[in-house]
This record gives structure tokens, sequence and C-alpha cells, in this order.
């Protein structure tokens, strides 16, 4: 599948119906989604085969995504059951045919408290908010993913979509104080987030962003390890 081609099909992934403003609710396009896989699988061989979690899945778009690349196994969390309904239409109604055998699960949790699913990854793919409704809301999907989810003994890979402009702060944080063993910027796109909400003035707003892969040690851990190494 070339990436125009999953770009096409996830065109047809349904958006939010109602953006709620305190999540920062934006549709993750087509566009930065197809990219975001194709550098996962085509240089790293991140998604076919393997177990994936969409953390902030939203309506389903990485998720899908995940699924139509011949991922073994998708599972997408998000805190929004309004969010969620719309996720299990699109997979219902557009691509119950086209993906993979392997199952595409939808559960609800807040990011914060992941590490209670006792989720197992080898991959974590995640569009968390920019942060400027709650500061600090894109690095907590960061520590989520990195602390809160086991990877298998070999490690395993986060990938993050976060503004340019945070550059130097999410790689010192992931390997600082997150023990992430690399933090790498592995594409830069151009983010066009569409006129969401009445406050916006603008029909839209092009936005530099990093395509982040963080490298994960292996090993399992347990929900105690995980809170306390969120604490610190």
């Amino acid at each position: 599948m070339k990436v125009k081609h999953l770009e096409a099909m996830l065109s047809d992934v349904a958006p939010f119906a109602k953006p709620k403003v305190m999540l920062e609710q934006y549709p993750t396009s087509a566009h930065i989604a197809s990219h975001i896989l194709f550098t996962a699988q085509e240089q790293f061989q991140d998604i076919a085969n393997r177990t994936v979690v969409d953390l902030g899945t939203g309506t389903g778009m990485l998720a899908i995504g995940a699924s139509l690349m011949g991922a073994a196994h998708v599972v997408g969390v998000d805190i929004d059951d309004d969010a969620l309904a719309i996720a299990a239409e699109n997979v219902e109604e557009n691509f119950e045919d086209v993906r993979p055998d392997g199952p595409l699960d939808l559960l609800r949790c807040d990011v914060r408290d992941v590490s209670r699913l006792r989720l197992h990854a080898d991959t974590v793919l995640m569009n968390p908010p920019f942060g400027t409704k709650r500061a600090g809301a894109d690095m907590e999907f960061v520590r989520s993913a990195l602390l809160g989810i086991s990877f298998p003994p070999r490690g395993g890979a986060v990938y993050s979509l976060h503004k340019t402009s945070t550059r130097k702060h999410v790689g010192e944080v992931a390997q600082r104080d997150l023990g992430a063993l690399r933090a790498d910027v592995v594409a830069e796109l151009r983010y066009d987030l569409p006129k969401t909400y009445r406050f916006h003035k603008k029909e839209s707003v092009d936005v530099s962003v990093d395509v982040w892969r963080f490298v994960v040690k292996g090993g399992a851990r347990d929900d105690e390890d995980a809170t306390e190494s969120a604490g610190t």
C-alpha cells in the first residue's frame, strides 16, 4: 500500500461531531496520519505484525490506519465517550471489510491512568493535545506512553506529534525524566489546523510539527512501578 492510497482510505474517517475545547480535540488529518504511519513502518518496521496502542485515539484515525497497515492487534484509548462512539462507527461502517484480521479494540480511560489497563504493546502512536488549554497535557501523554505501558524484552517505540517550537523541551524531558533510550525527530510536517471553535478567528492555521520516535526499554511494569516513576 502506498502512502497516497492509505491517505485516500483514511479520508473517510469521520471527525468529531462536537469537539471539546478542554480536551483540545482537533482532527488528525488523513495526510498527517498516513505520513506518521508510513514513517513508522517503512523506516522502522514498527506497525505490520505488531501490537499497537493509540493513546487519545479520538475518532480512530491512527488506530484504523495501523490496522489497515497490517498491525496484529490495535487498541485505541480515549477518555471521551462521544469520540469513542464515532470511532466505533468509523470501524464498523467504513473499515470492517477491508482491515486485516487483527482485532481493533476501543477502551475508555484517562491517559493519566493508562497503567491500570495493564496494556502491552510493541508500538504506541499518539497525537496529544499541544497543551494550550492545560499546561503540560502534551507531556502527560509522553509520560503515560513511556511509563504506563509494558513493552517486550527487546523494547519498543513511541511515536508522538508535537509543535516544533517545543522540540528542545520534549527531547530533554523524554530522556532525562522519563527514561527514553533515544528521542529522535523522524519527520517534520505542517499541521493545517482548521477552524474548530467559535473563538477561532482564522479559517485555518498552519503549524510546524515534529514526529518524534522515542525508543523504550523493554520489560514488564506493574502499576506501582509506573505510578512511582510517574511521580518523579
